[in-house]
């Protein structure tokens, strides 16, 4: 009996199951044979090892490898029920409530408010069970080594000779890369500590993760009324020569600081991301171009007259519609390119561009074939609300089929986008311009079709737009079967 409980014990000290779920080692282990086992031999199995919940840093999107612990909604003592939210994480997409579906008391918060660049699947918090002592929770040697390793880093002021020092310190500040917390100095941020003799340690940070600034520095200048030439070390004093010592020059005019007009803005994560994938999307990927004209006059008209219904909607709407439709008759361009191979999807899930402040994000408008053009604006207007305020969730902008960015309404009269990985085509739409024709002044919108042409030929390109181009001309058909085809009878035909 000895040794089957031996063995069961080591399978489940081994196994990751231990820490993940508690309430399963409260059944199997403190009820069962091996946990009497271990009394029987006074093994130690106390709270702090067998009902410690790891939370480490969670991966909440396909991109995400860092993410910034915005805030804890939760602090240490309280009790956590499963659902509940613990914090807010700043991935490379937006802001999002992380929750557990543990039942606990939070009983340490390794990662504080505001950290920048937390990397994925760091340690961030530790969770036990109720009724355990959580004030007394064991950290884990992975959670305080980096700590311990920056607190016992000799600091480069130490590393300078006193000779140095007495002679003013430049020569401290010009082989000192690293500020005392650890973080890289900036070139231009080490030559004004050079040029004032200041010391880093001196300024108080205000970069990401605690990095100093050149802002940082110009602010410590200009709040302390330092000089150069007042911190210099002093020169050698001069014999005297006369009595009356000679006029003062006239002082040269001071200008402004080297860097002043000048404002450091630190990259966020999402831009960090779109620049690696979009690098990556023309590195590995065969991008081929077709263009198209459209009139869509058509369009115009008919929205004047849902208008007068009370039924607004936009040129954006309907071109999402008129895609989606014409990815149903080619469906070759709605897919993904995975494992070299095509392979197509069910749906039409299209994903449309949407500015925000942190970078371009691409919300998904599901099932957009079977929505109605009115639908669709709906549900646009909900998701760009959201992008904006940071408050998309995973599920409203991973995936999607086929992809739009539309700039008309910027002016742009057209341009090209890059394929957003792993689908195979992406659709840039520019503004409306006047065109002269026999028959009058048309409206024209020009299209660009960026496909992978390892997965899409020039024929279903083509055949493709031309569809497109179909639909923006008839818009009419676009209403057929849905609650706006009364509206627009009267005009259809």
């Amino acid at each position: 009996m000895a040794t089957a409980a031996q063995k069961i014990c080591s399978r489940l000290s081994k196994s990751s199951v231990a820490f993940r779920f508690p309430s399963l080692l409260r059944s199997e282990v403190r009820n069962s044979k091996c946990h009497k086992y271990l009394q029987s031999r006074q093994i130690s199995a106390s709270p702090a090892v067998y009902g410690t919940i790891k939370l480490d840093m969670p991966s909440l999107s396909p991109t995400m490898e860092q993410g910034n612990i915005v805030k804890w909604h939760k602090k240490e003592g309280d009790t956590v029920s499963p659902g509940d939210v613990l914090c807010e994480i700043e991935t490379d997409k937006a802001v999002i409530s992380m929750d557990t579906e543990e039942e606990g008391i939070l009983a340490k918060v390794i990662v504080p408010d505001n950290t920048k660049n937390v990397k994925v699947g760091t340690l961030i918090a530790l969770m036990v069970e109720e009724g355990d002592d959580w004030k007394n929770v064991e950290i884990p040697a992975e959670a305080v080594k980096p700590a311990a390793a920056a607190g016992s880093a000799p600091s480069p002021a130490t590393a300078t000779s006193s000779t140095a020092q007495t002679a003013g310190g430049a020569a401290a500040h010009a082989g000192a890369d690293l500020a005392g917390d650890g973080h890289l100095i900036g070139p231009s941020v080490k030559k004004l500590l050079q040029e004032y003799n200041i010391q880093a340690s001196s300024v108080s940070p205000s970069g990401p993760g605690g990095a100093l600034l050149k802002g940082d520095v110009l602010s410590y200048i200009n709040t302390n009324k330092l000089d150069k030439k007042a911190q210099e070390a002093p020169s050698p004093a001069a014999p005297k020569l006369a009595s009356t010592p000679p006029p003062p020059l006239a002082a040269p005019p001071v200008g402004p600081a080297a860097g002043e007009n000048y404002v450091d803005i630190p990259l966020t994560n999402m831009r960090r991301v779109i620049a690696k994938r979009l690098t990556e999307s023309k590195m590995t990927i065969p991008h081929a171009y077709a263009t198209i004209d459209s009139n869509v006059g058509a369009i115009a008209e008919l929205r004047e007259t849902l208008k007068a219904d009370g039924i607004k909607v936009s040129v954006n709407d309907f071109i999402i519609k008129a895609s989606a439709l014409a990815l149903q008759r080619v469906p070759r361009i709605n897919g993904i390119w995975e494992n070299e191979t095509l392979k197509l999807s069910p749906s039409v899930d299209i994903s449309v561009a949407v500015a925000t402040p942190s970078g371009l994000i691409t919300p998904i408008v599901f099932g957009a074939s079977y929505l109605s053009v009115d639908q669709i604006g709906n549900t646009v207007k909900e998701l760009a609300g959201k992008a904006k305020e940071g408050k998309l969730q995973p599920h409203e902008y991973q995936g999607g089929s086929f992809s739009i960015s539309n700039l008309g309404m910027f002016g742009i009269s057209d341009f090209t986008a890059v394929i957003n990985p792993p689908q195979v085509a992406i659709m840039a739409v520019g503004t409306s311009r006047s065109v002269a024709s026999m028959s009058g002044n048309l409206s024209k919108m020009k299209v660009t079709l960026s496909y992978n042409s390892c997965a899409i030929s020039e024929v279903e390109a083509t055949r493709f737009l031309e569809e497109f181009r179909h639909l923006i001309e008839h818009p009419q058909t676009m209403l057929a079967g849905t609650n706006l085809d009364t509206a627009a009878e009267a005009f259809a035909f």
